[in-house]
């Protein structure tokens, strides 16, 4: 029994009682003396406040509901009860709240925030599809910190829906082709056939008849703008099956021609591959060495290609730091005379540079193995969810994006889930494994055979260097196979495997034996791995901390000509630069050794964790470095292959981002990005010469407001469909929002499963919704119980019982006196 104190300052007041009590004891000598002193003590004791906490499990026979029901127009594709039987089934066996979402928004989120952490249980009848207000995401997110279980009841599919999207950049370069991407979704995965039609400013540009399987279909389109100004770009399909709603099958993208961006290369080859791809893309000044002072101040974009240090003066350095301090962009290429080959350690140009010039320190080398517990006893005691959702939020922890993950899960035997080692660094193999982890099941079979389960994480260790990491998350039911399992675990512990039990405890019987004593407690101390065991409760989420693995590189630099060969990986593929790119299977063979920043960002690395290309913020102005070679590099041609095909996107994406804005700073620029019927479009206007600001819409004047030097904005709402115009500058806006996402939503399966909810079809939902609900309230609470009243009787036990004895012996010695009395006067 644990025992803590409320007012341990109250403690003190031992001391005066303790001084008086034996300067007492000198003078008188008196048993009396220390009965009080006792008393006294037991009463300070009760002063502060002692308690100790028990663990009461607390059992909601009928749990609170919230049931969201969406009924937004996207829905009109499922049955129009869909939620209502539902409701009426809980809210007569339980306290159950509804809440109805209508219109042409859906804010999902906004209800999972407003409900969650008020003791409810909350139950989604919805495709899952949030477009208004909170990320739904993150809503769920903060559900599951607060141990609010959400429940998602997908309804049935009515009636199929098609929508048709032109995804691109707005603002394009003249005479480049420009890439576009048409988006088709369906609500349904069967095969649907529809004709495409593609209208470039108005005219028929392209047709053809598609025949789609997959929930999307994604249509690349390339296009050439030969004139400057607005034009647009509008696809239409017309589906020759079932198909609900017509607005959404046509849409609209305006864009505006600008004039090629200005960008300065200094290099020594200018017929280098890189050279020739900025050529065809940009308006480009190719200097061999620096242009001199003041005339990059033109140019959109700085870049050096494989440059010494000392072909750059101090004075030089300067002016590139100010250019970009000031809104201009840099690029700096790798190469042999670049770098680490170019002496950039500790110079002036490193200060503004996203890496170091040394080698970098390969983060990463982590092999994890999550062991997860499948078995009956999982279900039937309500730790299942806590299983799962445990081991989800341990595959989103930052410090796992380098590592290398692996997922096995035992019931009656055990199973390798994700099929060996995943790398974690690309963010689809991380939704791979929490989709993999969501879907789990329990085994028919009673055993819990944790022992087969360590043995195949025995087996996936074999070979591996690096940092190796078990986590075991179970409910503990491990008595049938806890032999086998210490001497399974005591064979990965000696390989310098470090082992963490993470134990949900239940009223599962079989977690602890006779003395009730934890199997798993025990597992772990036959280990000597003590302080690797937690015990959380149902509801809970563990604490696991994953320390940066570091392991430092062969201290001599291996030469160009060994580098070898480098498969290269989109470490953060949602990036502007990356998100249009697929590096599979490219590699390069050679690199500059380099160390990232911090601050600076990681896009795309090699296989063993090394930085290829790396960005970040300097000042105003944006900087790249790209630490491979320009394609020929003097005959090293490290990368040639990034400058071919479509593998240069990489390099046109990472100049456009270096760019920044491609508009050049004159005139007036106007930007507003197109929008959706009903969501407003945020207008930004920069006035570069002087003169009154005047812009109208569709011929109606618009109110801007002054919010920066030069730079005026305004929100526009148009109310029709279409391309409007803003004093020559166009705007699309489209179908509402509510129409684009047409379906289930499936990704927001696996954060449900995290809350400790489920997924069900309707008819499941009236079947088990209200039995996982009691079951999930079903909780342990420590609650403090406090001990002032025992402390109290004792002291009232003490006083009176001193009292008593005092009493009968002054009667005793009465009774005494007075028999001595009565014979004196017998005698007499």
């Amino acid at each position: 029994m644990n025992i803590a104190l409320e007012s341990p300052e109250m403690l003190l007041l031992t001391i005066p009682v303790l001084i008086a009590g034996f300067y007492l004891l000198r003078k008188t000598k008196t048993k009396l003396v220390e009965w009080r002193m006792l008393v006294a003590l037991l009463l300070v004791l009760a002063l502060a406040s002692p308690y100790t906490t028990v663990t009461r499990t607390i059992n909601e026979e009928d749990p609170s509901l919230v049931l969201v029901q969406d009924q937004t127009a996207s829905m009109g594709i499922f049955p129009e009860e869909t939620g209502t039987d539902l409701y009426e089934a809980l809210t007569a066996n339980t306290p159950t709240t509804l809440v109805q979402l209508t219109g042409e928004k859906t804010s999902i989120g906004d209800a999972v925030t407003q409900y969650s952490g008020l003791g409810n249980q909350i139950v989604l009848v919805t495709d899952g599809n949030n477009n208004a207000g909170k990320d739904l995401t993150k809503a769920l997110e903060f559900a599951r910190d607060t141990s609010t279980p959400v429940y998602l009841v997908q309804p049935e599919l009515e009636t199929n829906d098609l929508s048709v999207e032109v995804l691109g950049d707005k603002t394009v370069v003249v005479d480049n082709q420009n890439e576009f991407e048409i988006v088709v979704r369906q609500a349904s995965e069967q095969s649907v056939s529809y004709f495409l039609e593609i209208f470039v400013d108005g005219q028929l540009s392209q047709s053809r008849q598609f025949t789609q399987d997959a929930r999307n279909n994604t249509i690349p389109i390339n296009q050439n703008f030969t004139t400057l100004g607005a034009h647009n770009i509008s696809v239409k399909i017309t589906p020759s099956g079932e198909d609900l709603n017509e607005i959404n099958n046509e849409f609209y993208k305006s864009l505006y021609v600008i004039p090629k961006p200005k960008l300065t290369l200094v290099t020594g080859e200018t017929g280098s591959p890189l050279a020739k791809v900025l050529s065809n893309l940009y308006k480009v000044s190719v200097v061999n060495g620096y242009p001199g002072a003041g005339n990059i101040t033109d140019s959109k974009v700085l870049v050096l290609d494989n440059q010494f240090i000392n072909t750059l003066s101090e004075a030089e350095i300067r002016e590139i730091k100010s250019y970009v301090s000031n809104g201009g962009g840099l690029i700096v290429i790798g190469g042999d005379r670049a770098y680490n080959y170019g002496s950039y350690l500790n110079s002036s140009l490193e200060e503004v540079l996203p890496v170091i010039s040394k080698p970098s320190e390969f983060r990463g080398g982590r092999n994890l193995v999550l062991i997860l517990d499948v078995s009956p006893s999982t279900v039937a005691h309500g730790t299942q969810a806590d299983i799962l959702s445990n081991a989800i939020r341990i595959l989103e922890n930052d410090n796992l994006k380098d590592a290398n993950v692996g997922i096995i899960a035992f019931g009656n035997a055990a199973y390798d889930v994700s099929g060996g080692f995943v790398f974690m660094g690309l963010p689809h193999n991380l939704s791979l494994l929490k989709e993999k982890v969501s879907q789990l099941t329990p085994t028919n079979q009673t055993e819990t055979s944790l022992d087969q389960g360590l043995g195949i994480t025995k087996q996936m260790f074999e070979g591996e260097d690096g940092e190796l990491d078990a986590i075991i998350i179970s409910d503990g039911g491990i008595e049938d196979s806890y032999d086998q399992s210490v001497q399974t675990a005591r064979e990965l512990r000696d390989m310098g495997v470090n082992l963490y039990f993470i134990h949900i405890r239940s009223s599962a019987p079989s977690q602890t034996d006779k003395t009730r004593n934890f199997y798993a407690e025990k597992l772990m101390q036959d280990l000597g791995l003590e302080g690797n065991y937690q015990h959380i409760n149902m509801g809970e989420r563990a604490n696991i901390i994953f320390e940066e693995t570091v392991e430092s590189p062969d201290e001599e630099e291996e030469e160009i000509e060994d580098l070898g060969s480098y498969l290269l990986l989109e470490y953060s593929p949602d990036h502007f630069i990356t998100k249009s790119v697929n590096l599979t299977s490219t590699t390069i063979t050679g690199y500059n050794q380099v160390t990232p920043k911090a601050g600076a960002e990681r896009l795309v690395i090699t296989v063993t964790g090394q930085p290829v290309l790396t960005t970040w913020r300097f000042g105003l102005g944006r900087v790249a470095a790209f630490t491979t070679d320009n394609g020929e590099g003097g005959g090293t041609q490290w990368s040639s292959v990034l400058y071919n095909g479509s593998n240069s996107r990489l390099i046109s994406g990472m100049t456009n981002w270096a760019i920044g804005n491609p508009q050049a700073e004159e005139g007036a620029v106007v930007e507003a990005p197109d929008t959706w019927l009903g969501t407003p479009s945020d207008l930004t206007l920069v006035m570069y010469d002087e003169g009154i600001p005047q812009l109208k819409l569709n011929g109606a004047r618009l109110d801007l407001a002054l919010t920066g030097r030069n730079t005026y904005e305004t929100s526009i709402n148009p109310k029709n469909i279409g391309i409007n115009d803003i004093s020559g500058y166009p705007l699309a806006v489209n179908y509402p929002l509510e129409y684009l996402e047409v379906g289930l939503n499936k990704d927001i399966e696996s954060l449900i499963v995290a809350t400790g909810g489920k997924i069900y079809t309707e008819k499941e939902a009236r079947a088990l919704l209200l039995k996982d609900a009691r079951q999930n309230s079903e909780r342990e609470s420590n609650e403090p119980v406090s001990l002032k009243m025992y402390l109290l009787l004792a002291a009232l036990v003490l006083y009176l019982g001193e009292v008593l004895v005092r009493r009968l012996r002054e009667m005793k010695r009465l009774k005494q006196s007075q028999g001595e009395t009565g014979a004196g006067e017998v005698a007499t």
